[in-house]
């Protein structure tokens, strides 16, 4: 599988309660802050929900 680095670049405040879960499921929860994780279909389909929150560069 292939890795990706996902980089939180918007705030979770006033979120929906499912966005701000999914976040910290990706290890996220602060501005900058970065993962770096195998990229399955799990993955995908939590970065698909949250994608306006964040930038994701292959690896």
């Amino acid at each position: 599988m292939a890795k990706v680095q996902i980089i939180q670049k918007r705030s979770i405040i006033k979120r929906p309660e499912t966005q701000q879960r999914t976040m910290q499921a990706l290890g996220l929860g602060k501005i900058n802050k970065s993962v770096e994780v195998e990229l399955t279909p799990q993955i995908a389909g939590m970065i698909s929900k949250v994608n306006h929150l964040i930038t994701v560069k292959e690896l």
